[in-house]
């Protein structure tokens, strides 16, 4: 069984940086692809970024594209999502998840583990 246990949410102001992390259990983390989503009050689930296992390709939204930047640390079982200049449209909750898988995949439905997720705020 996978697990995965995000921490780093909190309130920022506008133009500020926040790290989150996501912590795995289990023995075949360099498996999977691991992503970020973020859902907003009243709005879905969005895809933020994912990172491939073995090959480390990335893909990120557009709206974060320069901004945000994901990264794994293998023998850690922990992924990473650094975000520079923060938005108040950043606002939301924020979630990691795992796919088992080589390829990246950016909708939601194409995942099967998740964290608890962490709020991130944006104050302007």
């Amino acid at each position: 069984q996978v697990q995965l246990v995000e921490s780093g949410g909190g309130l920022v102001q506008a133009g500020g940086s926040l790290r989150l992390s996501c912590a795995v259990t289990g023995r075949t983390f360099s498996w999977y692809t691991m992503a970020w989503f973020r859902q907003a009050p009243g709005k879905e689930r969005d895809f933020v970024a994912a990172i491939a296992g073995w090959s480390g390709n990335i893909q990120y939204a557009d709206s974060v594209k320069g901004r945000f930047t994901t990264s794994r640390n293998n023998a850690i079982n922990t992924v990473y999502l650094q975000m520079n200049n923060l938005k108040p449209e950043d606002t939301a909750v924020y979630y990691c998840a795992a796919l088992r898988s080589a390829a990246i995949a950016t909708m939601s439905t194409d995942y099967t583990y998740w964290g608890q997720g962490t709020q991130v705020t944006v104050s302007s």
